[in-house]
């Protein structure tokens, strides 16, 4: 249900944008997600289509960038994407991880018309 605040403070984003940018319409947004963020597109674009249905960010299309999560190895150094699940350091077999990308979500960018 988180993805609901998520996609309604993009809106928010989007709608102040286009105000001040005197825009006719929203075309489209640009996210970025990281595999460990916990959002799913799919919600994301179900309350989309469904809350921006009465605004000037109707039918506007939103792309979704993909983040893998990428490990450092606390012991070793070590940087690795990880797989389907976490496993030790393939270098020195630590667990001793720390994640350096893939928790991201943001918005990269907003294309308007004018």
């Amino acid at each position: 249900m988180h993805e609901y605040a998520v996609t309604q403070s993009l809106l928010d984003t989007a709608m102040e944008y286009a105000r001040k940018n005197d825009a006719k319409r929203v075309l489209s947004l640009n996210l970025v997600i990281g595999e460990l963020s916990g959002i799913i597109d799919e919600s994301v674009q179900f309350y989309w289509d469904m809350i921006s249905a009465d605004s000037i960010c109707r039918d506007s299309k939103l792309n979704f960038g993909h983040v893998k999560a990428k490990l450092v190895c606390g012991e070793c150094g070590n940087e690795f994407y990880m797989g389907e699940e976490l496993t030790p350091c393939p270098k020195c077999g630590s667990m001793s991880l720390n994640i350096i990308a893939g928790k991201e979500f943001r918005l990269e960018s907003i294309e308007i018309e004018k």
